[in-house]
């Protein structure tokens, strides 16, 4: 029989072994659910029940298929084979609850009574979301810098000569304006325009490499994002989709670079109007967490969301799913927001992504 925390409070003769496994179940940050030959589930810790989603009360004595039972096959946190004993020992996964994304690293094993038959199974484990994003942070800080580097040393010698290109171009097409000449013009003008696209690029890199001149200042978040919002309005309309702006009141202000927030959250926006192709909904809302002291900027789209195997990846430098995209703009971004001591997240469930702009406030 399994003994709650309650239970031992009721009775002081208990064991040491059986007080601690009350509290373990109670206190532990752990996720920890335990299973019967039934496949029905006998307890069930409290981190793993803020985690999963669910609620002691009801989940207490249901089988596992039907406390998951609308998840597929492939996504099951638990699996049917854990009593035949299949050990699993760090098992990396990604679990969805709302919209928040947990990183686990689970373990399960089978339980054995004094005589060595299976009486049922457990399955541990532990949220590494933060420590899979300081990991991730600093791989993509170390690309970043090498990127910089490269970018230092080659910028320049990229740009004197596109612009002496881009000068002869531009006397050549005025040229062909005067003499009327215009299917030579069309030509300049598409050469002219793909130098500008390289320009951007390099323009780009030179982000990613070092630092802008940048101005810190107490930012009132509200104010910078009605100063973008027309702008997000105008590039919705043109792909027939509704911005909504949610706000709360008293928000604490943030030490930032105003201009420097409001390319990251034109950025995402667009990003996310960008995804709609049908049509479709952003929503921009702002909320304060005290306890952790960080205002949040949440943007949402009802976009077809981002696979579990891409989400990973967005960050990366060139990493990108447009036709005509660089793959930087939300690397920039990332590197924009943790000079400024904050983070970007990101989580989708299949349909809608959400980005989540956290930065702390004193």
């Amino acid at each position: 029989m399994l003994l709650r925390f309650p239970d031992i409070l009721q009775n002081p003769n208990l064991s040491l072994l059986q007080q601690f496994a009350g509290a373990f179940m109670k206190d532990i940050n752990l996720g920890v659910l335990l299973i019967d030959l039934s496949f029905h589930l006998v307890d069930i810790s409290d981190t793993a029940c803020r985690i999963l989603g669910l609620s002691r009360d009801k989940v207490l004595g249901e089988p596992l298929n039907a406390i998951f039972a609308s998840l597929p096959a492939e996504h099951q946190l638990v699996d049917r084979s854990i009593l035949d004993g299949v050990i699993v020992r760090n098992h990396a996964m990604s679990w969805m609850n709302s919209d928040e994304r947990y990183d686990l690293l689970l373990d399960s094993n089978i339980l054995k009574d004094g005589d060595g038959r299976i009486v049922g199974a457990y399955i541990m484990f532990k949220d590494v979301t933060n420590l899979r994003s300081l990991e991730e942070q600093v791989k993509r800080s170390d690309r970043l810098a090498m990127i910089g580097q490269i970018a230092a040393g080659t910028a320049h010698e990229i740009r004197n000569p596109l612009t002496s290109i881009k000068g002869f171009m531009q006397v050549l097409n005025n040229t062909f304006r005067e003499k009327e000449m215009d299917k030579e013009r069309t030509y300049t003008e598409i050469m002219l325009t793909e130098i500008n696209r390289i320009n951007d690029l390099v323009s780009e890199f030179l982000l990613l490499g070092k630092r802008k001149d940048v101005s810190y200042h107490e930012v009132d978040i509200h104010t910078t994002l009605r100063e973008i919002l027309p702008i997000i309005h105008n590039e919705a309309i043109l792909h027939n989709v509704n911005v909504y702006y949610e706000a709360t009141e008293d928000t604490p202000k943030v030490v930032a670079d105003r201009e420097l927030l409001k390319q990251v959250f034109l950025n995402i926006s667009k990003n996310g109007i960008e995804a709609m192709s049908d049509g479709g909904s952003l929503t921009i809302g702002v909320r304060t967490e005290t306890e952790d002291r960080v205002v949040l900027v949440e943007i949402r789209d009802s976009g077809p969301g981002i696979p579990n195997f891409l989400i990973d990846k967005i960050f990366d430098p060139f990493f990108t799913t447009k036709s005509e995209g660089t793959g930087l703009g939300l690397s920039v971004c990332q590197r924009i927001v943790h000079d400024m001591g904050g983070t970007i997240r990101v989580s989708s469930k299949g349909f809608g992504t959400t980005f989540t702009v956290c930065l702390p406030f004193s």
